[in-house]
């Protein structure tokens, strides 16, 4: 692409620092961000450049213009500092994970206006699809307050995004279940049905990573039994009805941590965290999030 954008190497330390410091990998960050303008701006902003000076200069504000949580912010920044370059000043911007309501100020960016408009749309994208996940987080945290229960993510995520969707689902209160199929063994309904049962699936992983953490999958109350006499601690319940929840729990006795799981929705999620359960993973938090509805202005 022939929009010239500030190397790695060139970023300002400390935003470089601040990404790592919440856990997120400054150049895998970078990269994304990269392929990103590399898909929007192929070869120039038409646009801006037909009706901007080259040497004009402004100041662009992020608003909410909803009630919700904020995350993505720094990662908005780095877009405008890769696109607009060193000159870029930002006297504004607020912790991701902050609550904000209609008209509020989140970001405020200052440097070449040509580069602050060709940035927006991808700082825009990024933020207010990341804002939308802790946003939708947050409104379960909300829900499952005075209870055990907290909300768990899954790896139902957008393919090159999992990394920032797990951190604003941190951001609006949740937990990070996994990160990959690597750092901990989950048995599902298909791993049961080919290992020959639950205990024999639950078996097999631990003799082949003895220090991995393994949690199993039931259906029924037949199997969490079986599961917790072979000394399984970590449980999901699949698909399971209010009742039979709080019946696993009563018979889990907290010998083993349950997670409950399958087409959950936050209308039930009082009922559901009121069962006794540890966890209740959702999906959605990150498959089918609606975005937050941030907007910039140019001064």
């Amino acid at each position: 692409m022939t929009l010239p954008v500030t190397a790695y190497d060139d970023l300002p330390a400390a935003l470089v620092e601040e990404l790592d410091k919440v856990g997120l990998d400054p150049r895998s960050v970078y990269d994304l961000v990269a392929r990103a303008l590399a898909e929007d701006v192929p070869t120039e902003d038409v646009t801006s450049v037909a009706t901007i000076p080259a040497d004009a200069r402004g100041v662009a504000d992020f608003n909410a213009r909803e009630r919700g949580v904020v995350a993505g912010l720094g990662v908005a920044e780095l877009v405008f500092r890769m696109v607009a370059g060193p000159d870029v000043e930002v006297p504004l911007r607020v912790p991701d994970g902050t609550a904000v309501a209609p008209g509020d100020p989140v970001l405020t960016v200052a440097g070449p206006t040509r580069g602050l408009l060709t940035a927006e749309r991808t700082a825009l994208n990024l933020a207010c699809h990341l804002s939308g996940v802790a946003t939708a987080t947050s409104a379960w945290v909300t829900a499952l307050e005075g209870t055990r229960a907290r909300v768990l993510d899954t790896r139902k995520t957008l393919p090159g995004l999992r990394a920032l969707q797990k951190y604003a689902v941190a951001c609006g209160g949740g937990v990070n279940h996994r990160f990959s199929l690597s750092d901990r063994a989950m048995v599902k309904d298909n791993h049961v049905l080919a290992a020959g049962g639950v205990v024999p699936a639950y078996r097999a992983v631990r003799s082949a990573y003895p220090d991995l953490r393994v949690e199993v999958e039931v259906t029924d109350l037949d199997q969490l039994r079986e599961l917790l006499d072979a000394g399984c601690t970590e449980i999901l319940l699949d698909n399971m009805d209010s009742a039979t929840m709080a019946e696993a729990v009563r018979i889990t006795a907290d010998r083993a941590t349950l997670e409950a799981s399958g087409g959950l929705t936050i209308e039930r999620a009082r009922e559901v965290a009121e069962t006794g359960v540890d966890f209740i993973s959702v999906g959605a938090l990150t498959h089918s999030v609606k975005v937050f509805d941030l907007g910039m202005d140019l001064r």
